[in-house]
């Protein structure tokens, strides 16, 4: 009772702050690789894919390793692997004969820090002595969007000050929030998600029709979040005719401020809301927005789809991983590690349809968002069968 779990709460929120960090930091400086190292844009597209291949691949590992290694351990090498990655990004295109063979080499480090944290921030905090779990798992995962936000305006900020060629300085200095928060991993109190050799395998998981229902929710979570989220800044200059920068702010930051607004609300009044309702009425709204941003004949108005489509997509993933603890609480890590592939699948697939859509109708993005109806589409209908299965097991 005496532990300190504050500085649990912390440390994840730092990691996902971080983990937020590695997924938006290099994007910004996609046409500065360009210019600077004559890197082509094909090569530069291969970036993201690098990224979250990795990711997944790290999903997969913990799953089977985990539990083995100690989630103190796994959580202290995130955010090794996070800082070195990081800076490596300032150093390691000038020390190899290939710059971009340096780019990649740092992204794949960065990468397997945040598929570690990723996997591991939900059941370090599952797992702490806290009254309203689900609350907890909303407010954890808000601090990815507050991370996104802050990368995306502060970047913009510090650019402006003192310009884009100084951006190996600003790589150094994002990597001293994971170089600090080894501390607070390999101090802070951890406790086991289940008694020791308790955890349910992969095999036994994929038995379970809940958990089936869990991975078409996650995967419909990702796919529908990050389809909006890549497309937003793209929507707004071609809707809008607005400038780069103007587009970045006005499309995926103001997305996440909307969506960690969501799990904000969620973590602050969770003890009072039912979860389950609260998602599918989040899924409706997410459908809607997607016709609006697509069928709508207003600029604005579809712009203003796309914003409060972070807003109904925040609880989906965080809502996900609660219902699985709930209703399979001996899951252990491999469930955890499971559902952010899922997640992470959804998150690189979603997108890309749109896009090919996009690209097969003349460039036309309002007909890709509107394939991308799909993704809430279908998660309603997996809430709703989650429903019936929850009541037959």
């Amino acid at each position: 009772m005496n532990k300190n779990y504050r500085q649990t709460l912390a440390a994840c929120y730092l990691g996902l702050v971080t983990q937020a960090i590695t997924a938006n930091f290099a994007p910004l400086l996609f046409l500065k690789f360009h210019g600077d190292y004559g890197i082509s844009l094909g090569r530069i597209a291969l970036i993201p894919g690098t990224f979250f291949v990795t990711q997944l691949i790290v999903d997969v590992l913990c799953a089977r390793f985990a539990d083995r290694i100690g989630y103190r351990r796994c959580a202290v090498a995130s955010e090794v692997c996070s800082a070195m990655g990081l800076a490596g990004l300032a150093f390691l295109p000038e020390l190899l004969p290939d710059p971009f063979a340096g780019i990649l080499l740092s992204v794949v480090v960065y990468a397997i820090g945040s598929g570690l944290i990723e996997v591991l921030s939900s059941p370090i905090i599952e797992a702490c002595p806290f009254a309203h779990k689900e609350a907890a798992m909303s407010l954890l995962h808000s601090f990815y969007c507050w991370g996104s936000v802050g990368v995306i305006l502060l970047s913009t900020l510090f650019f402006a000050a003192f310009g884009i060629g100084s951006w190996k300085v600003l790589a150094c200095l994002w990597a001293l929030i994971p170089l600090c928060n080894i501390y607070n991993f390999a101090v802070c109190p951890i406790e086991p998600l289940t008694d020791e050799g308790g955890g349910m395998g992969i095999g036994g998981l994929l038995k379970l029709p809940l958990f089936w229902i869990a991975v078409i929710l996650m995967v419909c979570a990702g796919a529908s979040e990050l389809s909006m989220a890549q497309w937003a800044s793209a929507y707004a200059e071609s809707a809008l005719g607005l400038s780069k920068a103007a587009g970045d702010l006005a499309g995926p930051c103001m997305f996440a401020v909307m969506m960690g607004v969501s799990r904000v609300i969620y973590g602050k009044y969770g003890d009072r809301l039912e979860l389950k309702k609260f998602m599918l009425g989040s899924g409706v709204l997410c459908l809607a927005c997607y016709l609006t941003a697509s069928l709508s004949g207003a600029p604005v108005l579809g712009l203003i789809g796309c914003m409060v489509c972070g807003f109904s997509v925040g609880i989906m993933w965080p809502g996900t991983i609660s219902i699985c603890s709930g209703r399979i609480p001996a899951g252990g890590t491999a469930m955890f590690a499971l559902l952010a592939m899922a997640g992470d699948l959804g998150g690189a697939f979603g997108p890309g349809l749109v896009g090919s859509i996009t690209q097969r109708t003349g460039d036309d993005l309002r007909r890709g968002m509107l394939a991308g109806c799909v993704f809430p589409l279908v998660l309603i209908a997996a809430l709703l069968m989650m429903k019936k299965t929850a009541k037959k097991q």
